[in-house]
């Protein structure tokens, strides 16, 4: 749906993420059926728990986290925001689809699908954009406080982690969950909503 007067969201992701990568799926059908348009910047699970006392598997699964978000930064400095989502589709699509590991091979197969130079794949081992990267994680995650992630939305002057959902709605449902969150969103006095997790993921 497009208009003369279009909301933007801006919308905080790390590609390792599987529940950011569905509410991600979310927001993009919402774009279809609501007036809004969605801004997306990079943030980093490694860079948020590297000080924290977490489960050792949860820390060898973000010793991989570091590369594909520099690829991610190495593509926006190149060639601007407009490079984020295609990218971010493209690797989603291998990590949390087909189950696939963060490898260079993973990363190069992305970026030739997203239209970008396969040779950004050597970012992945690039300290140097550690530092925009955490810029951007600054600019969503100071908004919302050190013990949430992402997906992390703003919307309004307003931010909020989350939601966190199993599966994506499609068309006009997409849209009614939007109405929803945006309306809570606005309310200055909520700060948790939260319920135990039943079902598992479902990325189709």
């Amino acid at each position: 749906m497009t208009g003369t007067t279009s909301d933007n969201v801006d919308f905080w992701f790390d590609p390792a993420c599987p529940f950011a990568w569905i509410t991600s799926r979310w927001i993009l059908e919402v774009e279809k059926v609501r007036d809004l348009s969605v801004t997306w910047h990079i943030m980093s699970l490694a860079y948020l728990n590297e000080d924290k006392d977490i489960p050792e598997d949860y820390r060898r699964l973000l010793s991989t986290a570091w590369g594909p978000v520099r690829v991610l930064a190495a593509a926006e400095a190149k060639h601007g925001k407009d490079a984020l989502l295609p990218l971010y589709t493209a690797l989603g699509s291998r990590r949390h689809i087909e189950g696939q590991e963060f490898t260079r091979e993973l990363i190069e197969g992305a970026l030739a699908e997203a239209g970008l130079e396969t040779d950004l794949a050597d970012a992945m081992d690039e300290h140097s954009y550690d530092e925009a990267i955490k810029t951007s994680h600054h600019l969503g995650m100071d908004q919302v406080g050190n013990e949430v992630g992402t997906p992390t939305i703003a919307y309004r002057g307003s931010a909020f982690f989350g939601p966190v959902i199993t599966k994506a709605p499609k068309g006009e449902e997409a849209g009614r969950l939007w109405d929803g969150f945006s309306m809570v969103m606005e309310y200055p006095h909520v700060f948790e909503l939260k319920r135990a997790r039943t079902d598992e993921l479902n990325f189709s």
